[in-house]
């Protein structure tokens, strides 16, 4: 039977992050994909014009209605731009406990536009990361997060300690900031494992962090475990980068489909 993934998050208008790359990348992996709107944004890939929340009560009848009737075997968390709605995701899942929770903490558009006000990250902290079998923050966040300058692959390890200290299960600091090949740094609180592909020179990233963390939900649901779900989504959003999409005046989106055009779908093993 067909594996179901939920993702509770933003809305991207311009189809290449937030809800919109999730659901691209679900499909992709082969699994039935379902939404949870946080907030509308109204973006491009040059710019973030404006974002309107969706009312917490809302959020939870949605919530309630995708788990009541059709309980996904992954959850994938995106944009929870205030405290109110992050507050309001918590109870819910706190309420129905799936596994699988996959948290990418959103704080920021690749235009460098926020995404999450300032006054959120406590609340993050707080309720949201001891929810997550895996968070994917990038370098920015992992900073924001763990209080720390990330300036070389150590302080990666670090901060991704700091981190799991918090609550998280598992930690996976992202190297896409960086210069040099793309390591991200996973941190079990027991042993570090890394997960490397050279650095691909593109401006077309847009959505790379939804995409990632969105295919390491997929794979979860699928039946792999955390080191191979991380593995073959690092292998699926390198793809889709190498072959991202030149559209826009902007950041363009990465090429979601590019490997099941060219091969079909594979099973998971």
């Amino acid at each position: 039977m067909i594996k179901k993934v939920l993702t509770i998050a933003g809305s991207d208008c311009s189809g290449g992050a937030g809800i919109q790359a999730d659901l691209k990348t679900f499909s992709a992996h082969g699994t039935y994909g379902m939404s949870v709107i946080t907030s509308v944004v109204a973006e491009n890939t040059c710019t973030v014009a404006d974002i309107q929340n969706i009312h917490t009560d809302i959020i939870t009848k949605q919530m309630d209605c995708v788990f009541e009737d059709i309980f996904p075997e992954a959850v994938k968390i995106g944009m929870l731009s205030t405290p109110e709605i992050m507050i309001t995701v918590a109870e819910c899942l706190a309420n129905w406990l799936p596994e699988n929770i996959v948290v990418d903490p959103v704080m920021y558009a690749k235009n460098g536009c926020a995404l999450m006000k300032e006054s959120s990250v406590n609340t993050l902290i707080q309720r949201i990361i001891p929810l997550a079998d895996v968070l994917t923050p990038n370098i920015p966040e992992a900073e924001k997060i763990s209080g720390i300058s990330i300036n070389h692959q150590q302080d990666m390890e670090q901060a991704a300690r700091i981190i799991q200290q918090m609550g998280a299960k598992t930690v996976l600091v992202k190297g896409g900031h960086k210069i040099g090949d793309a390591i991200d740094v996973l941190y079990d609180g027991k042993s570090f494992y890394y997960f490397s592909s050279a650095r691909i020179n593109t401006k077309n990233t847009h959505g790379t962090g939804c995409t990632y963390s969105s295919a390491i939900a997929a794979n979860l649901a699928n039946g792999l475990p955390i080191l191979q779900a991380i593995t073959r989504a690092k292998s699926y959003i390198t793809t889709a980068i190498e072959h991202a999409l030149n559209l826009g005046k902007g950041n363009g989106p990465t090429n979601h489909f590019y490997d099941l055009y060219q091969h079909g779908l594979q099973e998971a093993s």
